[in-house]
């Protein structure tokens, strides 16, 4: 079946299986090569992109229920070749070890601080609770969080 899609502002036209997973589609068939898929059942929030944006996990979404959304992946983030204030918020904080689960992260932050541009301690942690990190112990990365709110309040966005 032929499906259109919005990926950070590009559409794209693919022939694809509707219920194909959206991960699969995003990574293997478009080429966005930030959305990971680990564990494919929305546990680990390895996959999570912005539909219309809201924090999602791609895994759990079926090509067929995405097409025609608005979709965004880390990659969308850049602007101008240049890291948008939360990518730099996380390589400056060392938010990452192995950097598996980062995009995800870095898309349920973005979903967050548009949403709450002074995210609380708590608030960050509720924000975060679906993404799930083996190596940084979370502090680095909720110093990131903070860090890229600070960034982006004072007009870095």
């Amino acid at each position: 079946m032929i499906l259109n899609f919005k990926v950070n502002n590009t559409n794209h036209e693919t022939n694809i299986d509707p219920s194909t997973p959206l991960a699969d589609v995003l990574h293997d068939v478009l080429g966005y090569k930030s959305v990971k898929q680990s564990c494919s059942t929305g546990i680990c929030g390895a996959c999570t992109i912005r539909i219309n944006g809201e924090a999602r996990k791609s895994c759990l979404h079926m090509a067929g229920q995405a097409a025609d959304s608005d979709i965004s992946t880390v990659e969308g983030l850049s602007q101008n070749g240049s890291l948008s204030p939360i990518q730099e918020a996380f390589i400056d904080n060392f938010s990452f070890q192995c950097g598996f689960c980062t995009p995800g992260f870095i898309m349920s932050t973005a979903a967050l601080l548009d949403e709450n541009s002074s995210p609380s301690d708590e608030e960050i942690r509720d924000s975060l609770h679906g993404n799930i990190c083996r190596c940084t112990g979370y502090l680095a990365i909720l110093d990131g969080v903070k860090d890229a709110a600070k960034r982006m309040n004072k007009g870095g966005n």
